[in-house]
């Protein structure tokens, strides 16, 4: 395959195939949002990138843990400060127990500040006779079945800077005002124990962890210390909208390299990852850190091509693959690729969605996923690397810190009749606070091995 490497720019992506873009009704008025776009702050910096794809490259040796999580495609109308809150508050819970149960450093990775476009299996919606252009999250349209709300409008894209911005500012102060101080985060544990009916063993760490903390004042640690008092979070989103993310490329003054200044992380889905789509092209030349979808029906030989081209320095860090294969297919499929690229000496961060191929109609007619199918395709994701030799680094969840009935089973054994009480997402189903954190404590136990 060429090397083309010499020839990136960052609107190099224009002479390639782009799948999943909006059909803009105007595009003078979106030449003018891209304008605008360009000469706005970048809403993460260099260095914290820089910063990430390090400890990245110590989850692909074994030495940390990757966190990610949170909403499946964020809303307009949920990005107020309360939910922001919540889904911090459940991603430094399940940190926390994932660091002192499973004994390694874990990065935290939210799926926020960003996630507002979606792909679509179809450019069109067909309702009643009525043919409209599909949602394709609020970046882009409106969800509401009018012609008016599905309509494409560019100026969303201002808006989702915005709201990304205004989002990134509050996690920004919750992070390093306290709010993710270690006593914190083991208060909450506690509650969560109470209300949980697996408290005997949650409650047993919570006292342990109480223990360290009482230690570490002892010997002279103050709370107010940064390792205590402060944590580190970091940004992510499916780099969809191809526009949006060339709006917010730049050149890092100190280094010269060019990073999307969107998120932290950007991946690449399913349908969007084609060796060469203007999604493979765009990416490859930006030095931020990047994730691939791979499902089942995966070519071996094209996922080596794409791993050269979006790597070609075999960068510890900078490349993550997330798997997404489904309870029946996981053990077949990601045994095969595990083998296939150790042994071409690839250096990758591994990381299971165990979501988006257990997804199911329940009786109710909601769309779902059970408890039981998302933790047995972790627990077989991390069987199959202990089985090739190499290192399960990661997580990725769809998930909120709202006391949603979205996923079956868990703890509460929420059934089929039961999710109607509290269904709220508007894309795909969410494991909930306690869920998450269910799974944490399960998960903590594998990294422990």
């Amino acid at each position: 395959m060429p090397n083309r490497e010499s020839n990136w720019s960052k609107n190099s992506w224009k002479n390639f195939p782009a799948l999943q873009q909006p059909t803009w009704p105007d595009e003078q008025a979106v030449e003018r949002v891209l304008e605008d776009l360009a000469l706005l702050p970048p809403l993460v910096f260099a260095g914290e990138i820089r910063s990430l794809k390090q400890q990245l490259a110590q989850a692909s040796r074994g030495e940390a843990f990757l966190l990610q999580g949170g909403d499946c495609s964020e809303n307009f109308s949920q990005i107020t400060a309360p939910n922001i809150r919540e889904t911090l508050k459940v991603l430094l819970q399940m940190a926390v127990v994932l660091t002192y149960a499973g004994g390694k450093p874990v990065i935290k990775m939210g799926r926020i500040a960003g996630q507002f476009a979606k792909p679509r299996s179809s450019d069109t919606e067909t309702i009643d006779g009525l043919t409209l252009p599909s949602y394709r999250g609020d970046m882009v349209n409106r969800a509401e079945f009018t012609p008016e709300a599905r309509t494409p409008n560019p100026k969303y894209m201002l808006k989702g800077y915005n709201m990304a911005a205004s989002t990134l500012n509050l996690l920004r102060a919750f992070t390093r005002g306290g709010f993710g101080s270690l006593q914190r985060v083991q208060a909450w544990n506690q509650e969560f124990v109470a209300n949980s009916p697996m408290g005997r063993s949650y409650d047993r760490m919570a006292k342990q962890i109480s223990q360290a903390i009482k230690f570490m004042e002892t010997i002279g640690i103050s709370a107010e210390a940064p390792q205590i008092n402060q944590t580190e979070l970091f940004t992510s989103h499916e780099a969809l909208l191809l526009q949006y993310e060339e709006a917010m490329t730049r050149v890092d003054s100190i280094t010269g390299d060019w990073y999307d200044c969107s998120a932290h992380m950007l991946w690449i889905g399913e349908r969007t990852r084609q060796v060469k789509g203007a999604h493979v092209e765009f990416l490859r030349g930006v030095h931020n850190p990047v994730g691939v979808k791979i499902g089942p029906s995966y070519d071996l030989d094209d996922i080596k091509r794409l791993v050269q081209v979006l790597n070609p320095a075999n960068e510890p860090g900078r490349l993550t693959l997330i798997t997404r294969f489904g309870l029946k297919k996981v053990e077949k499929a990601l045994s095969l690729l595990l083998r296939e690229m150790k042994r071409e000496g690839f250096n990758i961060v591994w990381s299971c969605d165990p979501m988006h191929a257990n997804t199911y109609t329940a009786s109710s007619g909601h769309k779902t996923r059970n408890f039981n199918d998302i933790l047995s395709e972790i627990t077989c994701f991390f069987e199959a690397h202990w089985s090739e030799g190499t290192v399960p680094g990661g997580v990725h969840f769809e998930m909120t810190g709202n006391d949603v009935t979205e996923c079956t089973g868990g703890a509460h054994n929420i059934l089929d009749e039961q999710l109607s009480a509290n269904y709220l997402t508007t894309c795909d189903p969410r494991l909930n606070a306690e869920q998450s954190l269910e799974v944490a404590f399960q998960i903590a136990d594998m990294i422990r091995s």
